[in-house]
Order: structure tokens, then C-alpha cells, then sequence
């Protein structure tokens, strides 16, 4: 019989071959998977459990994290409550349906205004002077670094229906005081969406487009010079040359742009805080808003926390949508 040690896989792991470079290995990575382990994996596991409570921070719960006692186990009660489409309904369950209304209308109009901009957008400067390029570029690109409070802020200013500078600009062209609300008139509506979803929508791609702007621009620079010449001797105009070559090439840059503008989308939160608040009347109430709303100012975290799930589940499935719809099974 062998007379040497039973090793566990982890003395295994630090006494066979390369134990040096093995425990450096362990000493760098190790710190790093506990600090995510603990920020991120844990957060992530204590809100998906919330959601099965009825928890509120401001009750005494058990002894393990809060649940229990006063924060009893409900199950699915909360998405049960969701589905509730009745006029008596409770008010956070109407306020979700709402939420969910307006996000969905927001995303799929800022993502397809995203992309119809920053794309063609992105042909132009590339077919400047090479020294403008860089030029419009940094122009372009300057508003993704401003910060998002900033952003809604300035945009607040422009909107203000007393002292903003829209305002202003339609009192010079029409010759008389305007003092149109763009964020606080419920009744402005336009094709039945709200005109303070479309005054968030535009402070929204004012920042968010130059984000796509350089994506595209390297997608561009990525196209082989071969295949454009190749365009050009058979005649192509620009136009047809964009439209039937640098399109299709950049498909999957394109699907990329647009999977990343969604969940960009879905997640607005800092400008409808800070210009509109939610409101007016509940306009503007994205479903990110009610999260928040719900989770610190109502202190309803189990409910809220069941309505990220939902909010997770309809970015990933759009996600996967969008990947089915629009991936091509070739490279250049």
C-alpha cells in the first residue's frame, strides 16, 4: 500500500506543478472574486430573494437578513398582484402598468432615433477632411461625458415655460409671450404620448448619441478600403454604396449598438428624475422611477424588488430578440 498523503483537490491544487505560479494566481484572483462575491453576487442574490417577501426596511424582521417576523414569505403574491388589470387595483400595481407602458414607449422610440441618427451621422464625418474628423468627433462625444443630473438640468433651463430659452426663440419668431409647460402640461400630448416624454427623449439622445457616434465610426474604419474601391469602378453612387454595402457589413455592429441602447433605454433614470420627477400625472413615471420610488420613498423593497425582476426579464428577452432578428452567420 502507498504510504504517501490523501491530498484534497485544493492541497492538490498548490503542491502539484507550477505551485508558485498557482498561488499568485490565487493571491491576485482571490481578492477580486470575494470583493465581487460580496458587492455584487450577494446584492444581487438578497434582491431576487425580497422579492418573495413582504419586506420593508422599517419592520423588525428575523434574525437572518431581515426576513421573517415582520417581513413575512408571500411567495409570488407580488407577481400575482401584477397581473391585476382591474380599476381597483392598488396603487403600486397601477403604477407599474404604467411604468411599463411608458418605458416600453420610451425605448422604442429612442433606440430606432438612436440609430437612425448616429449611423448616417457617423458616414458624414467619416467622409470629411481627415483633420475635421477628429474635430467632430471629440464634438460629438463631448455630451456622453457630461454627467446625467447636469444634462437634465440644462435641458430644464431650455424647457422652462417661464424663463426658457425655447420659449424664448418662439416668442422672437411668433411675437408674443410663449409660455408653453413642455414637462408639467398634462394636456400637451402628441399622437397620444405625452410632449414630456419626448422634451426627456430628446436630453436623452442630445447625451446618449455619441456613444453609438464612435462605435459606428470605428465599425467604418474596420470596412476594407478593397471592397469600397470595388463599389466605386462598379459604378456605385455614395448613396447606393451606403445603402448596399456599408449597411450590410455592419450589421453586426449595428445589432450591437442597438442591444446596448436598449438596456440603455430601459434604465433611464437620472434625467426623468431630475427634469420631470414622473410627472406630470404620472407621465413620465419609467419603471425605474417606480423601483426607486417604491424601494426607498414607500420603503415597499419587496415589491420592488419583484418589479427589477420583471424590468430584468424584459430587457433580457428583448435582447434576445434582437440578437435572433438581426445576426448574420458571416465575417468580412
Amino acid at each position: 500500500m502507498s504510504s504517501e498523503p490523501i491530498l484534497t483537490p485544493w492541497q492538490r491544487f498548490f503542491h502539484g506543478r507550477d505551485a508558485a505560479k498557482k498561488k499568485f494566481l490565487a493571491a491576485t484572483i482571490g481578492p477580486l472574486l470575494l470583493f465581487m462575491g460580496f458587492w455584487t453576487v450577494f446584492p444581487l442574490l438578497w434582491g431576487f430573494a425580497l422579492a418573495f417577501f413582504d419586506y420593508s426596511s422599517r419592520r423588525t424582521g428575523g434574525v437572518f437578513l431581515g426576513f421573517g417576523g415582520e417581513n413575512p414569505f408571500i411567495g409570488l403574491l407580488n407577481f400575482q398582484k401584477m397581473l391585476d388589470f382591474s380599476i381597483t387595483a392598488p396603487l403600486e400595481v397601477q403604477q407599474f402598468h404604467i411604468g411599463i407602458k411608458i418605458t416600453l414607449i420610451f425605448a422604442l422610440l429612442v433606440v430606432p432615433l438612436n440609430l437612425l441618427s448616429t449611423l448616417p451621422l457617423a458616414f458624414l464625418i467619416e467622409s470629411v477632411h481627415a483633420k475635421m474628423k477628429t474635430v467632430f468627433r471629440i464634438l460629438f462625444f463631448l455630451p456622453v461625458l457630461a454627467p446625467s443630473v447636469g444634462v437634465a438640468i440644462m435641458w430644464g433651463f431650455i424647457l422652462h415655460p417661464q424663463r426658457g430659452l425655447l420659449n424664448a426663440v418662439l416668442g422672437i419668431f411668433t411675437g408674443k409671450m410663449v409660455g408653453i409647460n413642455w414637462t408639467g402640461d398634462p394636456k400637451l400630448t402628441f399622437l397620444g404620448i405625452p410632449i414630456a416624454v419626448f422634451a426627456i427623449i430628446v436630453a436623452y439622445l442630445w447625451q446618449d448619441m455619441g456613444y453609438n457616434l464612435v462605435i459606428f465610426i470605428a465599425a467604418l474604419q474596420g470596412i476594407p478600403q478593397a471592397i469600397k474601391d470595388a463599389a466605386k469602378i462598379d459604378g456605385a453612387s455614395t448613396w447606393q454604396s451606403f445603402i448596399h454595402i456599408t449597411l450590410p457589413l455592419m450589421k453586426p455592429t449595428i445589432l450591437l449598438a442597438a442591444i446596448l441602447t436598449m438596456i440603455s433605454a430601459f434604465q433611464v433614470f437620472d434625467i426623468v428624475k431630475v427634469m420631470t420627477n414622473g410627472g406630470p400625472n404620472d407621465q413620465t413615471q419609467v419603471l425605474l422611477l417606480n423601483i426607486y420610488d417604491y424601494a426607498f420613498r414607500y420603503q415597499k423593497m419587496g415589491w420592488s424588488a419583484a418589479v427589477s425582476i420583471v424590468l430584468f426579464l424584459i430587457i433580457f428577452s428583448i435582447s434576445l430578440v434582437q440578437t435572433r432578428l438581426m445576426r448574420s452567420d458571416w465575417e468580412y
